[in-house]
């Protein structure tokens, strides 16, 4: 990789972008990296504690647009999060969390410092379904609240673990909150027809959460699983509220997707229901 780059914007003392013959534009981040810079310098990568590649031209505009409104030396703080981020969950992460995720903590701090408390109503789910992100999220919180002294919503942890996860399987958050409220939707039909109440905090929930995401990623993926011929006929016959109510979780599914849902899904979401009605 060719080590001189032509600085094309000095977006502050510690931001810049700069001129890659093969890749383009790419920011470099590191302290003091800007100062006394300015557009047609020449530029060295070891200069740079990290560099990292905006290709999409929206996001690029949006971090440009995003920097001037928060304070230097909470970008160099964000981007040691960032790097904590990476080698907690040891994968690389998708360029586009330099955006959403600067801009969500840089807000969150905000609403912090003036004390604005909100919950998050997907947190035992989110805890549920990414719980490495979850941990890896307390971390960052933790590290948030121990550097500026303030302290963060406990629902931060879940907006938090949903960034951490869209960069590491380079899903759009768009995407996770469409799967999550269908998720929500999907167990509301499930405590309305079998008259119970689901404790979020129990083992059978967490699993039953867990097989529901399961399924909406092999719908979208479009892989099937291996149907059991017996098995079906004998759930049909022993659990029929179950079946059919698995029936009906799998129509809601397939009109919210879009996507056709393998049929075979009905019959490990009948013992997962049977399971919770033997809890109740």
């Amino acid at each position: 990789m060719k080590q001189i780059l032509t600085i094309e914007k000095v977006l502050n003392n510690n931001v810049v972008i700069a001129h890659h013959d093969t890749f383009k534009e790419v920011v470099l981040i590191g302290k003091g990296i800007g100062f006394d810079r300015k557009k047609g310098d020449d530029i060295s990568f070891d200069k740079a504690d990290k560099t990292f590649l905006l290709k999409d031209e929206k996001e690029k505009e949006q971090y440009v647009n995003l920097l001037p409104h928060i304070e230097e030396n909470l970008i160099t703080f964000i981007q040691e999060l960032l790097l904590y981020i990476e080698e907690q969950m040891d994968k690389e992460l998708n360029e586009h969390i330099h955006v959403a995720l600067t801009d969500h903590l840089a807000f969150a701090i905000s609403r912090a410092k003036k004390d604005m408390q909100f919950s998050n109503p997907f947190l035992y789910e989110i805890e549920a379904l990414y719980p490495k992100e979850y941990q890896v999220a307390k971390g960052v919180v933790k590290k948030v609240e121990d550097h500026l002294e303030l302290v963060f919503p406990e629902g931060e942890i879940g907006f938090i673990a949903l960034h951490i996860h869209s960069a590491v399987t380079d899903k759009s958050l768009r995407d996770i909150n469409r799967y999550n409220l269908l998720i929500t939707k999907l167990v509301e039909i499930i405590e309305e027809n079998l008259s119970i109440h689901l404790e979020k905090d129990d083992v059978d929930y967490h699993r039953l959460i867990q097989h529901l995401h399961r399924a909406i990623d092999r719908a979208h993926k479009g892989n099937p699983i291996e149907k059991e011929s017996k098995l079906e006929e004998l759930l049909k016959k022993e659990y029929p509220v179950c079946y059919n109510l698995a029936w009906k979780l799998i129509k809601v599914m397939q009109n919210q997707l879009n996507k056709p849902v393998d049929e075979a899904e009905v019959l490990y979401l009948t013992i997962h229901l049977q399971r919770l009605i033997n809890k109740s």
